[in-house]
């Protein structure tokens, strides 16, 4: 994959320095999906944190929150402050697992998933604008190599991901 910066690259000091630590740009690309996602979300209220655990559900059915967080790359207390806040949306439900009474499961609601379908296009868009700088024939070496980090470098992160 062969990248040139754009001309306004950081080019002295201390910008050029950081621009060549990969957690800084990892953060920075971070921060800019974040605000891609937000503009183009905007209508739906709904963060990508709340956006991944609406699409787990949807995909895996009923979980409890620990399983739901490591599915997302989020501890315990994180995922029952997303799924409190989606709940009192109506976006999910929660419940007393019927074999394990100290267990909550999670999942999603028929307008959870009405919202999710309601959101797709806008959601990928936010993805497909946080890459559009690439060459169309990079994106998808570049994304197996993002995945490619994660997966080396799993177990080293707060909230190691568990998928399914």
């Amino acid at each position: 994959m062969t990248v040139h910066p754009p001309e306004t690259a950081p080019t002295d000091g201390v910008d050029r320095l950081l621009a060549r630590r990969p957690g800084f740009l990892i953060r920075r690309l971070h921060q800019i999906h974040i605000a891609l996602f937000i503009e183009e979300c905007a209508e739906f209220n709904i963060t990508p944190v709340q956006y991944s655990v609406l699409s787990v559900l949807a995909a895996q059915g009923d979980l409890d929150q620990a399983t739901l967080g490591a599915q997302v790359g989020i501890d315990r207390t994180t995922a029952t402050g997303v799924l409190a806040r989606l709940a009192e949306r109506g976006l999910v439900s929660r419940r007393a697992s019927p074999t394990d009474r100290r267990m909550r499961l999670a999942g999603i609601t028929a307008d959870g998933r009405k919202l999710l379908r309601r959101m797709d296009k806008k959601a990928q868009l936010a993805h497909d604008r946080t890459i559009a700088a690439l060459p169309k024939e990079d994106r998808a070496v570049f994304m197996r190599c993002l995945a490619h980090l994660v997966d080396a470098n799993n177990s080293y992160g707060r909230a190691p991901l568990v998928l399914p």
